[in-house]
């Protein structure tokens, strides 16, 4: 009979170590319960301010759920976390942080964006501006192979960092053990996040989940791979789009000319400040590559969602 677990609050990690002690063993098959924190670890608050960024304490940030064991799980079997529930708070935050991003040498300067997530529905950037609230965890991995005081920032084959917004409530997630027990470990959600979250951040929160972790022995993957719930944009299926294209031989110069482009466009349409347009960008355009096999030249589409610009 499976197991529900509830995980304690206080057990965090900043980085991948195969020497992190799990502080929770499960049987396959059994759900978790858990807390996460944002991913500056509460360092950010409510009356933050975006001068605030740049005093960050680095060595603080990626709190991380975990580890969790799984019984009987080995380099070769594939975990499954199926994601039963998630809980979103009250606020969040969105930054543009120096030297991080798509466009770094474009906003040198940091500034910071406060969310109010009560609404439950929409997060505002402005009060015409309004931003579905499809929350998931950024990081959701285990533990990799040989891994010593190893960054969380960079995911890889063992899943992580992989800020991939499709992994919302009802998905399902599987990553390729590489230690034995697995040592899940998971974190850094959003409450809203696009394609790509070029800013480099979502709609940072903290939020609650539920999970439930099975094992798949004997079943090899290279990479993480996962199922979702559709429609893929279901708030913003019912409206029109607008597409801007970077076009070139070099896929992440093109992404960072499609996203000018958006940058611009909103700006100028919306009367957005650039700072603001970016902010949007990284919550809610999707980056498509729309072609990879013209004589070596590329297009990357930015998709934006009309139908967030409402009216009051």
């Amino acid at each position: 009979m499976p197991t529900e677990h509830a995980f304690p609050d206080a057990q965090v990690h900043f980085k991948w170590d195969v020497a992190n002690e799990p502080a929770l063993l499960v049987e396959s098959g059994d759900t978790v319960t858990l807390e996460t924190r944002d991913v500056s670890d509460n360092q950010l608050t409510p009356s933050s301010k975006s001068e605030e960024i740049a005093s960050l304490d680095w060595d603080r940030v990626y709190p991380l759920a975990g580890p969790i064991a799984v019984e009987g799980a080995e380099p070769g079997d594939t975990l499954a976390i199926e994601i039963l529930e998630l809980r979103v708070q009250d606020w969040g935050w969105t930054a543009i942080i120096p030297g991080l991003g798509l466009l770094p040498d474009d906003f040198p300067s940091p500034y910071l964006r406060l969310f109010d997530l009560t609404d439950g529905e929409n997060a505002f950037l402005r009060e015409d501006v309004a931003i579905p609230i499809e929350p998931f965890l950024g990081t959701m991995g285990v533990c990799p192979s040989g891994a010593k005081e190893q960054a969380v920032m960079p995911p890889g084959t063992f899943g992580g960092n992989l800020d991939t917004r499709q992994l919302v409530q009802g998905a399902t997630l599987y990553l390729p053990v590489q230690v034995e027990g697995a040592l899940f470990s998971c974190g850094d959600a959003h409450a809203a996040q696009g394609d790509g979250e070029v800013c480099v951040t979502g709609i940072e929160t903290p939020i609650g989940a539920t999970l439930r972790l099975a094992l798949e022995k004997g079943r090899r993957i290279p990479a993480p791979q996962f199922r979702t719930p559709g429609p893929l944009t279901p708030h913003a299926n019912r409206g029109d789009w607008y597409g801007t294209t970077g076009v070139g031989p070099d896929l992440y110069a093109a992404a960072q000319d499609a996203v000018r482009a958006m940058i611009e466009y909103v700006s100028a349409t919306f009367g957005l400040s650039p700072e603001d347009a970016y902010v949007l960008a990284s919550l809610c355009i999707d980056l498509k590559i729309s072609e990879v096999v013209d004589a070596g030249q590329y297009v990357v589409s930015a998709l934006l969602p009309l139908n967030i610009f409402a009216t009051p």
